[in-house]
């Protein structure tokens, strides 16, 4: 039961990032006027969430994780200007391969950090799909990357596996629906000032859009940090390695973007790395 949360977590993930692409590109938004409409939109459908499920919050426990919290607020925030930046000049495919390069260290770190991340028949097929995926990525030997993509790519490698063990740490105390309202909170707080000018330019048109892909990725992060929860980093990451497989297919019929048989053998890598991993921890 528990795997319905990374790949339902996949599935919505993947149908917001074609969203993004799609609204960045058609729709000319700029980055900044993306990120000043969609923080307060994910924060007010995570109150929607928690309200409706009531989950536990104290203020002691508030005051228990503070440094925690104030870390995975910052790292958010960084993350989301970079990304974004990238998104708006990037091809979609490219973005998403860029962004599952971090799955690597990400698995790396987790299985040296935490004991409980260092089960060898999950830890090895993750790092067997997420090489593959570095490969798909390599053109003639070399990983070609955009000017603008490259902080992007810098951060990810160095900062995901931070802002993986932070939310680990986190999850061991708080509900995931009551740390995702806090932080989004706490996110939306800290943004909203910088990027109200930039509000002005997105059309009414537009907005649905952004509600509907905004309704979608918070969704996905409550799954995502459930999944955290209940199986772990290593296994939440390679479950969660479908997702580009559906973005390819968007990228694909949608935006028109060329197959690239590298990248597919990549992921039916991926596919096969889950199958072995399931096996064996049902065996």
């Amino acid at each position: 039961m528990d795997l319905i949360f990374p790949i339902l977590s996949a599935v919505l993930q993947a149908a917001s990032f074609s969203l993004d692409k799609v609204i960045l590109s058609f729709k000319k938004i700029d980055f900044r006027g993306y990120i000043g409409v969609s923080f307060p939109l994910i924060f007010f459908i995570n109150l929607l969430i928690f309200f409706t499920f009531d989950p536990p919050i104290s203020r002691e426990l508030i005051y228990k994780t503070f440094w925690w919290l104030f870390a995975s607020v910052a790292l958010t925030i960084a993350s989301n200007v970079i990304y974004y930046r990238a998104l708006k000049r990037d091809k979609l495919s490219e973005m998403e391969v860029i962004g599952l390069l971090t799955a690597l260290p990400v698995i790396i770190f987790s299985g040296l950090a935490f004991s409980d991340e260092r089960n060898y028949f999950i830890l090895i097929p993750a790092l067997i799909a997420s090489a593959a995926i570095v490969w798909s990525h390599l053109k003639k030997g070399h990983l070609l990357i955009k000017k603008d993509t490259l902080p992007f790519l810098i951060w990810s490698l160095t900062m995901a596996p931070l802002a993986a063990a932070v939310s680990k740490i986190l999850l061991s105390d708080w509900n995931p629906i009551s740390l995702e309202m806090l932080r989004m909170g706490a996110v939306t707080a800290a943004v909203a000032p910088f990027f109200q000018k930039q509000i002005k330019t997105i059309s009414a048109h537009a907005i649905w859009f952004l509600v509907l892909t905004n309704v979608l990725t918070s969704i996905a992060w409550i799954l995502f940090y459930f999944s955290y929860q209940r199986l772990g980093i290593v296994y939440t990451m390679l479950l969660f390695s479908i997702q580009p497989i559906l973005v390819y297919f968007a990228a694909i019929f949608i935006l028109k973007e060329k197959i690239d048989r590298k990248k597919i053998i990549a992921f039916a890598i991926a596919l096969l790395s889950i199958a072995i991993a399931q096996f064996y921890t049902q065996a």
